[in-house]
C-alpha cells in the first residue's frame, strides 16, 4: 500500500472526485501542451452527470486558464475502467488535434490512466507498506507488539508527523471558521448553513446531550465549508469531510484528549482508510456513498476507540462495524449539489462512530465478521449498485 498522506490532502471542496481530481488533470494536460490555441474536454459518466453541480467544468476550465476550453457533457458514454472518465484534446488555430489524453479521476483528488496513477509529486510514490490487508497488518503487530500507530510510524517516513500536524491544524481552521458562518450556500437548493445556529443551540443542552449536539454543529461546519468550496481536509474525499474532523474536535474538546494523541489517531484512521482505497474504494462514483462517508466511519470509528484505549481487536472491530452498517449506501444528491444528503449525512456518520466506538469498547475484540470481509463485501455491493445510485443524480433522493 501507498502512504496514508494520500489519504488526507488540503485542498477546496466542493468534490475531491469532481473538482480537485479534474483541477489537477487539466493543469497537468495545460503544463503538457503549452502552445495549443485551445482546449476541448469531454466529462464522461459521473463526471458529466452531477458535474455542473460540482463545478467541475469551472475546475477544469481554471486548470486550462487562460487558453479558451470547451466542455462536453456525456453522461451518456460511461467508460469501463471508471465512472470519471476526461478526455482532454489541445487544438491547434484550425482546430486540428495537436494532442490527447483519457483520464480518470478515481477518488479523493487522485488520478489513473488505464495503464495506472499518474503520479503528482505531492506525496512519495510507491509501496510504504509490506502489507495490503488488516489480518497481515494484525498479524504482524501483534508479533512484533505493535500497536497501529507504531506500525504506520514504522513504514512511513521522518516527515509524517508534521504532516498530520499540518492536516489537524487545517481541520481544526476549518471547524472554526464553520462555526462562525452563516449564510445560504450557493447551488439553488437555497440550503442555509445550520452549524452556527446549532452549535448556540448546544448550549441550552443538558450534558449529556449537548456533547452529541457539539458533534453534530461540528460535522455540520466543515461539511458546509466544503459546499462552499472552502478550505478542507480529505478524510478520505471532500464529500466525507466532516466525520473525522468532528470526532476528533469534540475529543480533544470535551475529553481532553492531547494533540500528540489525536495525531497518533489520525495515523491509525489513515491506515484503515488505506486499506479500504487499496483493496476497493473510496468514490463514491464508483461505489456509492459507502467508499465515501462509510470510510470516513471507519476512520472516526477506529480513531476515537484507540483514544480511549481500545486494544487492536476492539479497534478492527470497530472498524468492521463502521463499514458493515454504512454497506449499500447510495450517493444520490440533489442536483448533484455536495449539500443533500451529504452534509446531514455528515452528521449522522460521526455520531455513529461514537456510538460503535462504545459498542466495541464493551466488546472483548472477538466478532464473526472480519474487516477485510467487510471491504470486499463493499466493493461487491458497489459493483451491483445501479449507477443511478453512484453520484449520478439519475435516482433515489436526487429525482423529484
Amino acid at each position: 500500500m501507498e502512504t496514508i498522506k494520500k489519504i488526507y490532502k488540503i485542498g477546496c471542496g466542493p468534490s475531491s472526485s469532481h473538482t480537485m481530481g479534474p483541477n489537477r488533470a487539466a493543469e497537468m494536460f495545460r503544463k503538457r501542451t503549452p502552445d495549443a490555441s485551445r482546449y476541448r474536454v469531454t466529462l464522461y459518466g459521473s463526471l458529466a452527470a452531477t458535474g455542473k453541480g460540482h463545478h467541475t467544468d469551472m475546475a477544469v476550465c481554471r486548470g486550462l486558464s487562460p487558453k479558451d476550453t470547451e466542455v462536453v457533457w456525456r453522461a451518456d458514454v460511461v467508460k469501463p475502467f471508471h465512472p470519471n472518465g476526461m478526455f482532454f484534446e489541445a487544438l491547434d488555430e484550425q482546430g486540428g488535434v495537436e494532442d490527447s489524453w483519457l483520464v480518470y479521476s478515481v477518488g479523493g483528488g487522485y488520478l489513473s490512466t488505464e495503464e495506472g496513477e499518474v503520479p503528482l509529486g505531492i506525496t512519495p510514490e510507491g509501496e510504504v507498506y509490506p502489507h495490503n490487508t488488516m489480518k497481515d497488518i494484525m498479524e504482524h503487530i501483534d508479533r512484533e507488539g505493535l500497536s497501529f500507530w507504531e506500525y504506520v510510524e514504522q513504514c512511513e517516513d521522518g516527515s509524517l508527523w508534521m504532516y498530520l500536524e499540518d492536516m489537524w491544524r487545517q481541520m481544526q481552521q476549518t471547524i472554526e471558521d464553520g462555526l462562525l458562518d452563516d449564510r445560504v450556500i450557493a447551488g439553488g437548493l437555497h440550503l442555509r448553513s445550520k452549524a452556527h445556529q446549532y452549535f448556540i443551540r448546544a448550549s441550552a443542552f443538558k450534558p449529556s446531550l449537548q456533547s452529541r449536539a457539539l458533534v453534530i454543529a461540528y460535522a455540520l461546519a466543515t461539511s458546509e465549508q466544503n459546499a462552499c468550496g472552502g478550505r478542507i481536509v480529505t478524510a478520505p474525499t471532500c464529500g466525507s469531510s466532516g466525520v473525522l474532523p468532528a470526532v476528533l474536535y469534540h475529543l480533544k474538546k470535551n475529553h481532553g484528549f492531547s494533540d500528540r494523541e489525536i495525531l497518533r489517531a489520525m495515523a491509525t484512521a489513515g491506515l484503515f482508510a488505506n486499506v479500504i482505497k487499496h483493496n476497493a474504494s473510496i468514490s463514491g462514483a464508483e461505489v456509492g456513498c459507502q467508499g465515501e462517508v462509510g470510510s470516513a466511519c471507519v476512520m472516526a470509528a477506529v480513531a476515537s476507540n484507540q483514544l480511549f484505549g481500545g486494544s487492536p481487536k476492539q479497534i478492527e472491530y470497530a472498524a468492521e462495524m463502521a463499514m458493515e452498517h454504512n454497506l449499500g449506501l447510495t450517493c444520490d444528491p440533489l442536483c448533484g449539489l455536495v449539500q443533500i444528503p451529504c452534509i446531514e449525512r455528515n452528521a449522522m456518520a460521526a455520531l455513529r462512530a461514537l456510538d460503535i466506538n462504545i459498542y466495541a469498547m464493551m466488546s472483548d475484540g472477538r466478532h464473526i465478521i472480519s474487516f477485510d470481509k467487510v471491504v470486499r463485501t463493499m466493493k461487491l455491493t458497489g459493483k451491483d449498485l445501479p449507477s443511478l445510485y453512484k453520484e449520478t443524480s439519475l435516482g433515489g433522493l436526487a429525482i423529484d
